[in-house]
């Protein structure tokens, strides 16, 4: 079975249309600085300053496009006992109860109720994508990471869609405690035992 590129996610903000327009101006579109590894989406020029409810700021981070139906910050773990953020664990868009923050743009700024998560580990598949590793949305497996600091990690969620296109996305976290970097390869793992 072939392997499977992995993208390392930095922390990065999706916002609303509102949101981009109150920190940015009227009318404000977003300016794209590269393509990611998914079709239609992209890292923009743009950077806002987000402050944690105890008022530490985390400055420059980068908005990614296109505008969604909900602001959203995606931080790591280490990000979120550094600056003294509220970040469970979550799917990207499942923010219900999530963390709090403002959001300091050029022209204005933002507060988030609720929006600040740890995004979970996911693998990204195209429907042929999946029917050739045999998952479906939703599955739940492992990775296999060879190389210098080699492990398994448990607990990826598979994400299946038309316009997915084959992708491993893990935190800044995940990829240096095992030393990863953008395109490196990971393996599928679907089950595995335990000897005790």
């Amino acid at each position: 079975m072939r392997k499977i590129p992995v993208g390392i996610s930095g922390r990065h903000v999706h916002l609303t249309k509102e949101h981009l327009e109150i920190l940015f101006g009227k009318g404000y579109e977003l300016t794209k600085f590269k393509d990611l590894s998914q079709p239609g989406q992209y890292a923009a020029e743009e950077k806002v300053t987000v402050v944690s409810p105890q008022g530490l700021a985390l400055e420059g981070v980068r908005i990614l496009g296109p505008v969604r139906p909900q602001s959203q910050v995606e931080i790591s773990k280490s990000d979120a006992i550094r600056y003294k953020f509220e970040a469970p664990v979550r799917s990207s868009g499942d923010i219900k109860g999530s963390g709090a923050c403002k959001l300091i743009g050029p022209k204005g700024e933002v507060e988030l109720n609720e929006g600040v998560i740890i995004a979970d580990r996911h693998i990204h598949f195209s429907l042929e994508e999946a029917k050739e590793f045999g998952v479906k949305d939703k599955d739940i497996v492992s990775i296999k990471i060879s190389g210098e600091k080699p492990g398994i990690l448990d607990n990826i969620l598979c994400r299946v869609h038309e316009n997915f296109r084959l992708d491993c996305h893990l935190d800044t976290d995940d990829g240096a405690a095992f030393l990863l970097k953008n395109g490196d390869t990971v393996e599928l793992v679907k089950k595995y035992i335990i000897v005790e």
